[in-house]
């Protein structure tokens, strides 16, 4: 029937309705009176229901360095910092 139904015809064909929408195919069903609802596989509703990660979240699950590489971009050591006095008076 292709990915628009009555909902007289989704219930009649329900079976070939669940089979395209676990294809990746999502079928829309239009209820009379009321509007449209689409039947989607799970793993496609997962997909939209799932929370995006937070920017700390995606950081946090950046890979680790291997132990002992943690100062490896440490550079302080590199520029001492000298203190003068500054007369201010």
């Amino acid at each position: 029937m292709g990915s628009n139904w009555t909902l007289k015809d989704a219930e009649a064909q329900f079976a070939s309705l669940a089979e395209a929408a676990f294809h990746g195919h999502p079928q829309r069903v239009t209820i009379e009176g009321l509007g449209e609802v689409v039947v989607a596989a799970a793993s496609s509703y997962d997909l939209m229901e799932k929370r995006p990660k937070t920017f700390i979240e995606h950081i946090m699950d950046f890979p680790k360095l291997p132990e002992g590489l943690e100062d490896v971009f440490d550079d302080r050591h590199l520029y001492p910092s000298e203190f003068r006095e500054i007369d201010l008076g």
